[in-house]
């Protein structure tokens, strides 16, 4: 008997462009150009005339706000897979390298990486801003652990890390402190 997905999978690379954005590529012909916004947003446009933002809450759960005022969440799942509220798996091609990509995409990465969470399908403007607290105290805990002179962190997938105007380095698009590394979903 084979078990029945409740969400469709959709893999994406991660393309660094000069301007410090990032352009993003799906599998099914998506494309979002994408650019920090502060230590934990990104604003993206795509190229079926939607834009919003991307804003990591805290303990991983991804707030994507279209302009249309419509909101959905996501919830970062390790490996590059963020699980959306919609009913989308994201995956992160770019990060499936090296040995590990090989085994992963081999035998299925669920197979090897658990079970899924799912996302919160709708939060109150209080659990946002509890969750966004959590977000600050991560990044200013990893902030300290590791010597205290990084800008909070990095970004998870769509987020940024510190006030990230111009951007500094390719890490600014890496690592949030809190071992997510997708760069918000």
């Amino acid at each position: 008997m084979t078990g029945v997905n409740p969400y469709t999978e959709i893999g994406y690379t991660d393309e660094l462009l000069a301007d410090r954005s990032v352009h993003r590529r799906f599998t099914d012909g998506r494309e979002e150009w994408r650019q920090k916004a502060g230590a934990t947003v990104v604003q993206w446009r795509d190229n079926q005339g939607h834009h919003g933002t991307d804003e990591l809450l805290g303990d991983g759960i991804i707030k994507r706000q279209y302009g249309t005022e419509h909101t959905i969440y996501g919830r970062e799942q390790g490996y590059g897979r963020t699980l959306w509220s919609n009913g989308l798996l994201t995956v992160n091609r770019t990060t499936f390298g090296g040995r590990m990509g090989v085994v992963l995409t081999a035998i299925g990465a669920g197979a090897l990486l658990g079970a899924l969470v799912a996302p919160p399908l709708l939060l109150t403007s209080e659990e946002e801003l509890m969750l966004r607290q959590q977000q600050q105290q991560a990044q200013q805990s990893s902030s300290s652990d590791s010597g205290g002179g990084s800008s909070g962190g990095g970004d998870s997938g769509g987020g940024g890390d510190g006030d990230d105007s111009g951007g500094s380095s390719d890490d600014d698009w890496d690592d949030d402190g809190t071992g997510i590394d997708d760069d918000f979903g």
